[in-house]
């Protein structure tokens, strides 16, 4: 129900999704007519694989994170995350208020033993194809040992949905030397150094793009930063690119036989294809999927759900963190001491 288009993109997404995996079954969850509606204008109809559960209540855009969680219990948001919790459904998938969503599925899914606070992990592109990021906004204030519980959780995603064994971890710092930082990050990099994760060290903000790392670790504030940076420079570079095709009749002629080169470029870069900000850390797996999503956006969102519950990377961040709490523990020998 969430999102700036609700149930009219999101309801034929599903229908969409269903058409390209044929082993996936999805639950719309929300306003029954609201639903059913749609479902009736795209002549699709429910069935063993698509199937309504109905919630009485909507969160909107705009409210509270704290007054949604407490007074509405029977949202189209809480219901869905509820299914993930009883085990009806192996994931969730929300476009809907973000801080609502993660304030009401760590409160109702907790987190995995051993991990603090849930990370946001997004994936952007890069030079050699692209690389997972996080924390991306969840917790602004980080301790060393956060940023280290980040880097394992990244790992294991990429080792769940890519299948890489030892996937590479960067500390983003601003510098790559072991001396620069503030004290957080290099306690998080002697941390990180000692993890049996394979640890690059520090990366700059320019190695983001050029792919250095499969994944990049950092808090939420720069790690926000960083993120909406980006998308401002992409607008405006796309900006300046039409502005300038159009600036004369030469150009808008240049710009007929550039066309190809155009699409090709925009295709590559879509931030389409990457959309879905996984919520790492819980007993469940979560998605947000950006609010403006159309159809092409909240299909990859769903498939990104799809992946990390095929891949096993629940299991694999439990496991990687019972891993990393007993090489933490101090010897016999070290306890008498």
């Amino acid at each position: 129900m969430g999102g700036d288009h609700g149930p009219h993109v999101i309801v034929p997404s599903a229908v969409d999704y269903l058409r390209q995996d044929s082993e996936v079954n999805i639950i719309l969850v929300g306003i029954s007519d609201a639903i059913e509606s749609e479902l009736h204008a795209i002549k699709a109809e429910m069935g063993p694989r698509l199937r309504l559960h109905a919630a009485s209540e909507v969160v909107g855009m705009d409210e509270s994170p704290a007054l949604a969680l407490r007074n509405k219990k029977d949202s189209s948001m809480r219901v869905a995350i509820n299914l993930v919790k009883n085990g009806e459904a192996q994931a969730c998938i929300s476009a809907g208020n973000t801080g609502a969503l993660l304030a009401t599925s760590r409160f109702v899914l907790k987190t995995i033993p051993g991990i603090d606070r849930p990370a946001l992990a997004v994936i952007l592109p890069t030079i050699t194809g692209h690389t997972y990021m996080l924390d991306l906004g969840a917790n602004v204030d980080c301790s060393a040992e956060h940023l280290l519980q980040f880097g394992v959780m990244g790992a294991s995603l990429v080792s769940s949905v890519e299948d890489k064994a030892l996937p590479s971890v960067g500390l983003l710092n601003i510098g790559e030397e072991e001396i620069k930082g503030n004290e957080i990050v290099k306690q998080a990099a002697e941390l990180l150094r000692n993890s049996g994760l394979n640890f690059y060290g520090n990366v700059e903000g320019n190695d983001i793009y050029k792919g250095t790392t499969d994944v990049v670790v950092c808090d939420g504030f720069v790690g926000n930063v960083t993120l909406k940076t980006s998308e401002g420079l992409a607008q405006m570079l796309a900006t300046y690119l039409r502005e300038e095709f159009q600036r004369n009749l030469f150009t808008k002629f240049a710009g007929i036989f550039a066309k190809p080169v155009i699409n090709a470029f925009k295709n590559r870069v879509d931030h389409r294809q990457y959309n879905g900000a996984s919520l790492l850390g819980l007993r469940g797996i979560v998605i947000k999927s950006h609010g403006s999503a159309d159809n092409y956006a909240f299909c990859s969102a769903i498939k990104r759900a799809v992946d990390e519950a095929r891949g096993g990377m629940l299991r694999r961040i439990s496991e990687r963190v019972a891993e990393l709490s007993y090489h933490s523990k101090p010897s016999p020998r070290e306890t008498v001491k």
